[in-house]
Parts: structure tokens; C-alpha cells; sequence
């Protein structure tokens, strides 16, 4: 019999203001799926999702496994798959990124971990349709992401250690169907350039720990002018998160969550609280907020005694 084990999977913030559909940090905030042998297929969802979330051989995360066992040729078992999220639905953390990733690991270790990391990332971005989410997930800390030739191309950067990510999350949904039908089929060659810049200078300030740049190298022409349309209250959350020491605010993903950087000797709960009041005050929406850091593993497996 098998012995059980567990999937860790973090959460993900995609973009981080220029870097659209090419930047993507994995954060400390985790779905898990424990994993049992069993006599007969078994799933449960606790958590975030729970109510929601299918809970048979339709699961995102059991339909990801498939793919895979698909793909080498190994039959699937009968397996029991208690899933624990932590990561909110259509939110902008990458929850549908976690499921495809925990349902990618899970099988590689049932079946004998025949894919190294590189095509698991491969495989993820098939089946999510864009690696931004996925990389960070499967390969921890800030990915940026590139695809040619079908391959997805990775290369990892530092992130400063004193700098803090806080999350804040209203309460409603955003599909990122939505959140792109939104965004214009063409930009102009100034606002391309106006990114290109931004994502350079963006990397260049964490490379280098330089704070005193992040609001200008957080600024985006490409998705985030539309998309703030769509977050009732947005404008006030980055204001108020700005007032309150934030260094930048951006949008996570496709939204509705909104992301404040924080660096040193700033109170990151403060930032939270304040970028709560904003949803409350404009639109008299509740949130909830996280205080987040970089999650420098990714997705891993923890064995169960």
C-alpha cells in the first residue's frame, strides 16, 4: 500500500503591476491535499471552495493528475484526496493554479516521479493556459515566465527580504474571463514601451533592494487601467494603502484582490486595515487582508508518518 503523503501548494500573485501575463510570485498562503491509497476513489474539499468545489473525478485537481498520468502512460488509481484550501476562489491568488499543480505533483509522486519540475511547469501552463500563475507555484519566489517553441522558459530573481506583501481580498468573486474581455485587443507603441520600462526598472529595484523606485516601476498602461473598473472601491484602497506607508499597490492577477508592497520599518497591518477601510467606505464592501512573504519552495510534498 501506499504510504500517504501531503501536497503543499502556494499561492500566487500574477503581473505585480507591469509584468502582465510574464511576472508571478508565489506567497505564503497554501492549499493542501493529503493523499491516501484507498478501495475505491474519495474527495473531499475543506476550507475555501468548500460547498463549492466538486467533489469527484470532475475536481480541477484530479483532472490535472489525469493529464498527467495520461501523458506517461500510467493508469489511474483509486486514491482518497482530502482537500484544505486556504486560497480564495476567483479572487486573483492563483487558486485554480494551485489545484492544476497539487493534481500534477500528487500524481508525478504516485507515479513514480517521472517529470522533472521543467515539464511539470510545461504541463501546468496547458492546462492553465498562461505560466505567470503556475511557474511561481511549482518553482517558488518570483518567476518570470516566457513561452517559445511550446516550452516555457523560467528564470527566478531575488525578492528583498524586508519587503512585505499584503494582500487584501473583498468579498466577491472576479473571473479572469471577465477581467480580459475587459483589456484592449492593441495598445500603442507608447504604452508598450511604458511597460517594457517598467517591468525592467521593476526587477532592477528588487535586484538591487531599491525601495525609492517601486511606485513609478509598479505603474501599468496595459491591464490595470481597465481592469480597476471592475473592483468597486479600488481607487480608495490604493489611496488609503499608499497614506499608509505602502510603497506601491497593484492589482493581484486579474483582481479583485489588491496587493500593497511594504518595506522596512513600516506596519503592514496597518497597511491592511487601511485598505479594508477603503473597500468599506466607498462601496461598503467587506474584505479580509493577509500579511504574506515569499514562499521560496514552491509546490512540495510533505510524506505523512
Amino acid at each position: 500500500m501506499m504510504p500517504a503523503f501531503k501536497v503543499l501548494v502556494p499561492a500566487t500573485t500574477a503581473n505585480l503591476g507591469p509584468g502582465f501575463d510574464c511576472l508571478g510570485l508565489s506567497l505564503t498562503l497554501y492549499n493542501s491535499v493529503v493523499v491516501h491509497s484507498a478501495s475505491r476513489k474519495e474527495f473531499s474539499v475543506q476550507g475555501e471552495g468548500a460547498g463549492v468545489l466538486n467533489e469527484d473525478e470532475s475536481n480541477l485537481v484530479w483532472q490535472a493528475a489525469c493529464h498527467l498520468w495520461r501523458t506517461v502512460g500510467y493508469s489511474a488509481p483509486a486514491l482518497s484526496l482530502t482537500m484544505d484550501n486556504a486560497i480564495p476562489l476567483g479572487r486573483g491568488l492563483g487558486s485554480s493554479a494551485a489545484a492544476i499543480v497539487a493534481g500534477l505533483m500528487l500524481a508525478n509522486r504516485v507515479a513514480g516521479n517521472l517529470c522533472p519540475r521543467s515539464e511539470l511547469v510545461d504541463m501546468a501552463t496547458e492546462l492553465e493556459g498562461h505560466p505567470d500563475n503556475v511557474a511561481p507555484a511549482l518553482l517558488g519566489g518570483l518567476a518570470v515566465s516566457a513561452i517559445a517553441d511550446n516550452q516555457v522558459l523560467t528564470a527566478s530573481f531575488p525578492w528583498p527580504h524586508d519587503l512585505q506583501v499584503v494582500a487584501c481580498a473583498p468579498d466577491y468573486e472576479l473571473s479572469t474571463q471577465r477581467a480580459r474581455q475587459v483589456l484592449p485587443v492593441a495598445v500603442s507603441r507608447r504604452d508598450a514601451v511604458f511597460n517594457v520600462s517598467r517591468v525592467a526598472l521593476l526587477l532592477a529595484a528588487l535586484q538591487a533592494g531599491d525601495f525609492t523606485m517601486l511606485r513609478q516601476a509598479a505603474d501599468d498602461r496595459l491591464h490595470q487601467p481597465y481592469r480597476l473598473a471592475l473592483i468597486p472601491g479600488a481607487d480608495a484602497v490604493r489611496e488609503r494603502a499608499l497614506a499608509a506607508g505602502a510603497l506601491a499597490s497593484v492589482i493581484s492577477g486579474a483582481g479583485p484582490t489588491l496587493l500593497a508592497l511594504v518595506g522596512p520599518g513600516q506596519d503592514a497591518s496597518l497597511v491592511g486595515e487601511a485598505m479594508q477601510a477603503g473597500f468599506a467606505q466607498e462601496e461598503e464592501v467587506d474584505s479580509r487582508y493577509w500579511l504574506l512573504e515569499p514562499d521560496l519552495q514552491g509546490a512540495r510534498i510533505v510524506d505523512l508518518a
